[in-house]
């Protein structure tokens, strides 16, 4: 922890993004339901895909990719991520999504009036690829970054790998048809260059202002970035996030045991500055830029971090007041917890895990585990990456005394949600931080090429839908 923050006033500020402290938490009856035993086969109508857990659980499709195109504004699809303006004015009102495609972009849902629109658009196809993390930050704006990054022991020189920072994510003006040089203007789109190259999905602040990220590769590390400016002076407009900042890796022992558990370190990688330490792999890309290599410097032993399966999205919960960070790593089909103030990671749920459905162990059940939600109770759900209609779920986890296991009497993983949209995914979820009792999630690449969001709501049995 950077002893000059003010951590009081920053918990405060930051208090919404941290949904599920008790500090902030709410009751919700999303974990009232009954697992459901299988998953879903194809929808007969992809808009109302999800099959639910509960029959006092509905759904809404509330945007499609093929209206945006008739309504002639540019939308590549993979629509990946979701967040709110969980800060600032007119808090809770708008929806941000992008696309992971190789000309990604920004999109953004007004609830207030149902209108969906395009803020930034890639230039041309290869130019921004792979938009996946979509979060809103402590100080009011939008962040995303490319999945998108080569492994080369001398220093990769691809374009891409980059964090981005949209500062005007309210109202940059919706772009139109016909997309030309100067339709971004409008947006303050920055490459937040202090942040190293990664394939980028899992982005979590903690209530010191920290950021953690990854690299999502067979062999990817987990890293945190902490800011040279104040907090305090962040939130209040005087000073960038991103202008300096040091960045570190996580290491377990030595670092040369993959998946490890336990006690971890954090290694730095660059200076306060974000200049990469000596040793370090500062590379120039195609496009005359110089960054650090965040994945092929972690390689390095001087710098090596412990290895990870496919990391991919990040959760933070808080418990009685200390945070508690969550991965999961897609290939070898598990949830990690870290133990932020104790610096202890340990595994949460994998194919040993009881499904609570049968009782028995999840096994295959459980596949590529990807995106990571909470809700207004600190629950934790695990999305998969599967084939929609076949078995694309959401797994509830079970924690009843919240220790960081589901080994205890009654607790394990519950299927929550099935997708029933043929070709795609689930992805994004997100719980209203100004709601416990609605939720949203896309529709990822489905056959039919419309991507969709759909409104989850949790509703008392008899109350008007």
């Amino acid at each position: 922890m950077n002893p000059s923050f003010p951590r009081r006033e920053l918990a405060i500020a930051i208090g919404l993004l941290l949904a599920g402290s008790t500090a902030f938490a709410a009751e919700t009856r999303f974990d009232k339901f009954t697992p459901l035993a299988a998953s879903a086969g194809p929808t007969l109508d992809e808009s109302t895909p999800v099959t639910l857990s509960s029959p006092n659980f509905t759904q809404k499709s509330i945007g499609e990719r093929q209206a945006q195109l008739a309504a002639g504004i540019p939308n590549s699809g993979n629509w990946d991520m979701l967040t709110l303006n969980e800060t600032g004015k007119d808090k809770g009102r708008y929806l941000f999504t992008v696309f992971e495609t190789g000309q990604a972009g920004v999109q953004r849902y007004d609830r207030k009036t149902g209108k969906t629109e395009t803020l930034w658009f890639s230039p041309a196809a290869g130019a921004h690829v792979s938009f996946d993390a979509s979060y809103w930050t402590p100080w009011g704006t939008l962040i995303t970054a490319e999945e998108s990054w080569s492994t080369n022991p001398a220093g990769a020189t691809s374009p891409y790998g980059r964090l981005f920072e949209l500062k005007n994510p309210t109202n940059a003006p919706g772009i139109k048809e016909p997309f030309n040089a100067a339709s971004n203007d409008g947006a303050d789109f920055v490459h937040q260059n202090v942040i190293p190259r990664t394939s980028h999905e899992g982005i979590q602040f903690d209530g010191d202002g920290n950021m953690y990220f990854i690299d999502e590769l067979n062999g990817g590390c987990i890293y945190k970035y902490t800011p040279k400016a104040r907090m305090i002076d962040v939130l209040r407009g005087k000073a960038d996030y991103f202008a300096a900042g040091q960045t570190f890796v996580l290491r377990v022992g030595d670092g040369l045991t993959p998946n490890a558990t336990g006690a971890y370190e954090w290694v730095p990688i660059t200076d306060q500055e974000g200049n990469g330490l000596p040793g370090a792999l500062v590379i120039t890309d195609t496009n005359g830029v110089t960054s650090v290599d965040g994945r092929n410097t972690t390689d390095l032993p001087a710098f090596k971090g412990t290895d990870y399966q496919r990391p991919e999205d990040l959760q933070i919960q808080v418990v009685k007041g200390r945070e508690y960070l969550y991965v999961a790593t897609t290939t070898t089909h598990e949830v990690y917890r870290m133990d932020l103030k104790n610096q202890k990671i340990s595994v949460f749920a994998n194919r040993n895990t009881l499904d609570l459905a049968s009782g028995l162990a999840i096994g295959a059940a459980l596949t590529n585990p990807d995106n990571l939600a909470i809700d207004a109770e600190g629950n934790i759900y695990v999305v998969e990456d599967q084939p929609g209609g076949v078995n694309d779920d959401i797994w509830f986890a079970k924690d009843r005394n919240q220790d960081g296991d589901l080994t205890d009497p009654g607790e394990g993983l519950a299927r929550w949600a099935s997708n029933g949209t043929v070709g795609s995914e689930f992805t994004g979820l997100y719980f209203d931080p100004f709601n416990p009792n609605r939720a949203w999630v896309n529709i990822q690449h489905p056959d039919s090429a419309n991507d969709r969001t759909i409104e989850i709501k949790a509703m008392e049995p008899g109350e008007d839908r």
